[in-house]
């Protein structure tokens, strides 16, 4: 069974590029408008030095630590709304307000407080992960049944002695799902941050860059690159969710 599951998006891939090739080359397409797989895999091949540094700037410093960051933020305060009921009231609705907030009217006032370099983005990224974690952290912690909890009581258990032994093991679907969530969210607000102001570096720059000098080849070389990596990213999280909560229903045979 993990072999068919791993085959099947392989062939379906490799299908779906096959077919890309044999439609640009068959109705003869602009290469402006959408170049071939092979052009791509040649540009992507030629670039790699500038690929790297562009995946330097914009995945390793702006990326991930802003995904710490507004990760373990979101974490830490949603055990705070969870011991005060009033910040759970007043901050959960800011949480639907801040996910309506369009990314390209706070990235450039996030590049105008932080700088053109990395920070500002890494502060975008802060910015787009730090509610989905706490909505998913509070609600977590509600998913341990009423049994359980009146058992721990029954011991004499504390707040504190029920949270890690209890809650935090039952919530921890949650956490990794949001984990997950802001991997995807990181990639997007670190690339759209880098259109309103970066150095001459970056995915986002890059990208924005090739398309006003019709560099279509070097784009989708930038958007191979951020897919692959992407992928890889959610992928690693995949596997670590699957080795902390084997206990789970979902991983059962």
């Amino acid at each position: 069974m993990k072999t068919q599951n791993f085959i099947a998006p392989v062939i379906f891939g490799v299908a779906v590029l096959v077919f890309w090739q044999a439609f640009v080359r068959f109705f003869d397409v602009p290469f402006v408008i959408f170049p071939a797989p092979t052009d791509i895999w040649a540009k992507l091949i030629t670039s790699l030095p500038t690929l790297y540094e562009d995946f330097v700037q914009t995945f390793i410093r702006a990326v991930i630590p802003g995904w710490i960051i507004g990760s373990l933020a979101g974490f830490l305060v949603a055990l705070l709304c969870d011991r005060f009921d009033f910040l759970k009231r007043g901050l959960l609705p800011l949480g639907n307000l801040a996910a309506a907030l369009p990314i390209v009217g706070v990235a450039p006032i996030l590049v105008m407080w932080f700088g053109f370099d990395w920070q500002s983005k890494a502060a975008m990224v802060v910015v787009m992960t730090f509610f989905p974690m706490l909505v998913n952290v509070v609600t977590g912690l509600q998913a341990s049944g009423h049994l359980e909890r009146d058992l721990m009581r029954s011991y004499g258990a504390n707040w504190l002695q029920t949270l890690v032994k209890l809650r935090l093991p039952a919530a921890m679907p949650f956490i990794f799902n949001a984990l997950k969530i802001n991997s995807t969210l990181a990639m997007i607000g670190a690339i759209v941050a880098e259109f309103f102001g970066t150095p001459i570096v970056g995915m986002g720059f890059r990208i924005s860059t090739e398309v006003g000098r019709m560099g279509l080849d070097m784009v989708w070389a930038e958007i191979t690159v951020a897919a692959l990596v992407g992928s890889a990213f959610y992928g690693l999280l995949v596997a670590l969710e699957r080795w902390v909560t084997f206990w789970h229903p979902s991983y059962r045979t």
